[in-house]
């Protein structure tokens, strides 16, 4: 039987994503986050076989993350409060977790899926499934809604309100997540486009 691993994959990927945070992901080496977490690389290693595989699997757990508030405000029974909650998770969240948006932004699944290892492959592939499930059905409850205008209202809006705040390194104003939820509220609910 093997020894228990000492660090948990968690831990291993918060000293990953804080070295992505402080100096960007060429920071992010399996040698530094060992050093952070007083370990040798060998439990790194164990744990992600390399470092491409350790920076996909911090990138799905953000996107995982984020995406726990999206399907919960698209839930929402009433359609004008899931367009405001749905709206306001995407640039809240980003404000509440500027290291976590700004790996995201950097990166889209059309173009991980070529670079990470095919291990990811399946995981990469259906990441995004829920999301897209909740838009078409948000979509739906929406009479006459197109699919391209409640994703413009509640995924392009909000990034594009948060986007240069989180690329800056820059906290994101309480104003941009109102104006993202203002804007897409007027986006879904206007009758004459």
């Amino acid at each position: 039987m093997g020894r228990p691993a000492k660090f948990a994959a968690d831990q291993i990927l918060d000293a990953a994503a804080a070295l992505a945070a402080e100096g960007g992901h060429e920071a992010v080496t399996v040698t530094a986050i060992a050093a952070r977490l007083g370990a040798p690389s060998g439990s790194v290693y164990h744990r992600y076989g390399s470092r491409d595989l350790l920076l996909a699997h911090l990138w799905i757990r953000a996107v995982r993350r984020f995406q726990e508030g999206f399907l919960l405000a698209a839930r929402e029974p009433d359609l004008a409060r899931a367009v405001r909650a749905a709206a306001s998770h995407v640039a809240g969240w980003a404000a509440e977790h500027p290291d976590e948006a700004r790996l995201l932004l950097a990166h889209n699944v059309a173009e991980l899926r070529e670079r990470w290892p095919s291990e990811l492959g399946e995981e990469l592939e259906g990441l995004n499934t829920a999301v897209a499930s909740a838009l078409r059905d948000l979509a739906a409850r929406l009479p006459g809604q197109a699919l391209e205008r409640v994703t413009f209202a509640l995924v392009d809006v909000p990034v594009a309100a948060v986007r240069r705040h989180v690329l800056a390194g820059r906290p994101v104003p309480a104003s941009a997540v109102r104006l993202a939820e203002t804007a897409a509220l007027a986006v879904v609910l206007e009758s004459d486009l």
